[in-house]
């Protein structure tokens, strides 16, 4: 609730002859209260009402947001609110949400004067631009939960954003002539031909016998265990079991923006924190490769049990940045399709759930159940949903002798 005055105040002889005078207010809980003044004159009385009123009416304009500047009012309020409120990473994206997709075109209007029409012509100048749906989705997101703060605390009449609907994936695609395809035709996995060739390239070396690349190995065990990026990196040697073929997903590897307090400063860090989610935390069974994949890994370097599996060249942990561009340059090398690095991770279940192929002619298949748990997933439906890729071919002939 906002402060405000309730009097103009005013001036009265006391019993011993001085003068007083009160100025009625309510506080940010909507209590009345009063301030009392007092003088040996009327004027002098009126004078210290008068400034005090001044005064108050000054702070008032200095602490209304709705006289700010959007970028004042939201970086404030991201700060305050949203900093202490989530992981370092999710507050890291916020804050380039708002930077580079919302200051620019309105940072500079004053937060009271923002229209609805206002807030639609952003959303609509990055579809326009061809930005993915997730990124416009993540604008509004961020608007939204801004604005409801506002009104919510009383610092805005209206909530401009009641009026200002995402629009539907569907329509959205469509409206940049983009087809809206089934979630599971855009997962991306790598075919059994990419994962030889990626391989080959991973593993190769020089004319004098020394490897192209670091670890190589590490992209593999992603393969064959599924892990994320983040776990596989916070990975540590104490962490896995071969004698009973199983290493246990504990913590996680993420890197943030360096940050005196709340403010961004140039350079990037890497942290070291809980997983995910809580299912997260698993203990993972080692195949055949992935037991070979360790050893190598340690072959290669190994700084002792309490070092992560996966370090760099003084034993620290591995920055994702690193990781991720030389997996890139293997990709280039090999000529295979750019693909994130999560694309092991899809591989991984949609090969366990689609089945392979035995000797016998049988399918060996785990559930959508089974490979959750092995994922870290709460529940199947986001596995299925999000990283299997259907396998069309396994329907051929489904429906011989089911003549209608």
């Amino acid at each position: 609730m906002k402060k405000k005055l309730l009097t103009n105040g005013k001036a009265f002889k006391r019993t011993d002859n001085r003068w007083g005078g009160t100025v009625w207010y309510m506080d940010e809980q909507g209590e009345r209260k009063r301030k009392s003044f007092s003088g040996t004159t009327k004027a002098e009385v009126n004078k210290k009402m008068t400034a005090y009123i001044a005064e108050f009416n000054q702070r008032l304009t200095e602490s209304d947001e709705s006289r700010k500047t959007l970028r004042e009012s939201m970086t404030h309020w991201l700060q305050v609110f949203k900093f202490p409120s989530v992981e370092r990473g999710t507050y890291d994206r916020c804050e380039c949400t708002a930077k580079h997709q919302i200051f620019p075109l309105i940072g500079e209007k004053v937060v009271g004067d923002i229209m609805s029409a206002d807030l639609k012509s952003v959303l609509n100048y990055w579809l326009e631009k061809g930005y993915a749906y997730t990124t416009v989705k993540k604008v509004h997101d961020l608007l939204g939960e801004y604005f409801r703060y506002l009104t919510e605390q009383e610092l805005l009449n209206r909530n401009p954003m009641l009026s200002v609907p995402m629009m539907k994936k569907a329509n959205f695609m469509a409206a940049q002539n983009k087809e809206d395809l089934p979630t599971q035709e855009t997962i991306t996995v790598f075919a059994p031909e990419e994962i030889e060739k990626f391989k080959i390239e991973a593993f190769s070396t020089y004319s004098n016998g020394k490897p192209k690349y670091q670890q190589p190995a590490a992209y593999i065990l992603m393969l064959n265990t599924g892990l994320r990026t983040g776990e596989l990196l916070g990975l540590l040697n104490s962490d896995i079991d071969l004698e009973n073929r199983t290493l246990t997903v504990r913590q996680g590897v993420k890197e943030t923006s360096k940050r005196v307090e709340t403010e961004a400063v140039p350079g990037r860090e890497v942290k070291v924190g809980k997983p995910k989610t809580a299912t997260s935390k698993r203990t993972v069974p080692l195949n055949d490769t992935a037991v070979e994949m360790i050893e190598a890994l340690r072959r290669e370097r190994n700084f002792g049990e309490n070092a992560p599996l996966i370090c760099d060249e003084q034993g620290g942990y591995t920055r994702p940045v690193n990781f991720r561009k030389r997996y890139y340059r293997i990709l280039k090398a090999a000529e295979i399709e750019q693909k994130g690095l999560h694309s092991f991770r899809h591989t991984f279940a949609t090969r366990l759930v689609n089945g392979v192929k035995q000797a016998n002619g049988t399918i060996k298949a785990l559930s959508p159940r089974q490979v959750a748990d092995l994922l870290g997933h709460s529940t199947s439906q986001i596995t299925e949903m999000y990283y299997v890729k259907k396998d069309t071919q396994r329907l051929n002939g489904i429906t011989d002798g089911f003549n209608l």
